[in-house]
């Protein structure tokens, strides 16, 4: 790991950059970035302390980098740190954003006036909230991620598969349910949080995974205790982090150089389906896998079809590919025949897409 004052080292990446993430960023090469994650101040407009009900401080943020003269300071400064941010994003790059009810909402119009096109907005919610104590709002429990490529035309990196997997095979929602920071994961200093808004490790994987591939660069502006450097560099990423805070640098630091890579680059990345070689459904019949004649059906057993020795089928009165078939059993306009076909074996039934996969194999 590199720490810079003032411009960045020629390296580049896997580095902590200490200083004013606005000049810093355009410092940068211009296009440098695959992916930012930011984590602004939130102007959280505190002007007291925020007691318990038994009179006890709530461990809050009251620290000087987030307090402004008003809305229009804070807007200045945010339009500020996204100019630059898009000059070192990539044009096929993505923006992220947390913030809270504070903030959000600015920096999403700004966003959008500064030409940013929204994918989503994603809802973070907490398992276990802060508390509303005086009673006279409901529990804050949620924090909303906008997620943005840097123009409505830009080709965005999306790793669907790989958030499919996550989910058990059920497309990922854009409400998200994550713990916060808690227990070993809170790094202390002298028995305190070392930083008030450390994020979950759990929710930068989600981002990390969702919109970036082994390899690639990605930058936080608002680098605070680390944690997208850590989870980046476990998924075999690399990050710069930007930090005006030297304690903050110094702790990110030595948390980074505990960190090592998760696994091997192979086991970091989710191919997605339409970069995988293509496997016509005939060299299922080649290679025996299924046999000329053998029935299929669908999950539930309401249709069937039966192969034919040129990788075609056939129902009661209609034939052609797997995807004809099986879009013309069912009447609908298109079909997905990988997903809708199966085939029995041993009294279970099987998708023939398992025997897709198995070909892919072959072929690697």
């Amino acid at each position: 790991m590199l720490r810079a004052m003032g411009r960045p080292k020629k390296s580049g990446t896997n580095q902590v950059l200490l200083g004013d993430c606005v000049d810093l960023m355009r410092s940068l090469p211009a296009a440098s970035a695959d992916m930012i994650f930011a984590d602004p101040p939130y102007n959280l407009q505190l002007d007291r302390d925020l007691l318990r009900p038994n009179n006890t401080k709530v461990d809050g943020v009251a620290e000087e980098w987030d307090r402004f003269d008003g809305f229009d300071a804070y807007d200045r400064f945010t339009r500020s740190w996204l100019e630059a941010a898009r000059h070192v994003l990539k044009p096929d790059g993505t923006l992220w954003v947390i913030g809270s009810y504070h903030n959000i909402f600015r920096v999403g119009a700004a966003l959008q006036d500064i030409g940013f096109w929204f994918l989503n907005d994603v809802v973070w919610r907490k398992t276990n909230p802060m508390p509303n104590f005086r009673g006279r709002r409901f529990t804050n429990a949620h924090e909303t991620l906008i997620w943005c490529a840097r123009d409505r035309e830009a080709r965005y990196r999306f790793n669907y598969d790989a958030m499919k997997a996550l989910n058990e095979g059920l497309q990922m929602r854009s409400d998200w349910l994550l713990p916060l920071c808690t227990g070993r994961e809170r790094l202390k200093v002298d028995g305190r949080k070392a930083h008030p808004t450390q994020k979950p490790e759990a929710l930068l994987h989600r981002v990390i995974l969702a919109s970036t591939g082994v390899g690639d660069v990605v930058l936080d502006p608002f680098f605070g205790s680390g944690t997208t450097g850590a989870v980046a560099k476990k998924l075999g990423r690399r990050y710069i982090g930007i930090e005006r805070e030297p304690a903050y640098v110094a702790l990110a630091e030595k948390r980074l150089a505990r960190v090592r890579q998760a696994a091997e680059d192979d086991l970091l990345d989710t191919p997605a389906k339409r970069s995988e070689p293509r496997i016509p459904f005939g060299w299922l019949v080649e290679r025996g896998l299924l046999s000329p004649g053998e029935v299929l059906c669908d999950e539930r057993r309401r249709f069937t079809a039966r192969v034919r020795a040129d990788g075609s089928l056939v129902s009661a009165d209609f034939k052609g590919s797997i995807h004809q078939v099986g879009a013309y059993v069912q009447k609908a306009p298109a079909c997905n025949g990988w997903q809708f076909w199966y085939k029995a074996v041993k009294g279970k039934l099987v998708p023939i897409d398992v025997l897709r996969q198995k070909v892919r194999a072959e072929l690697h």
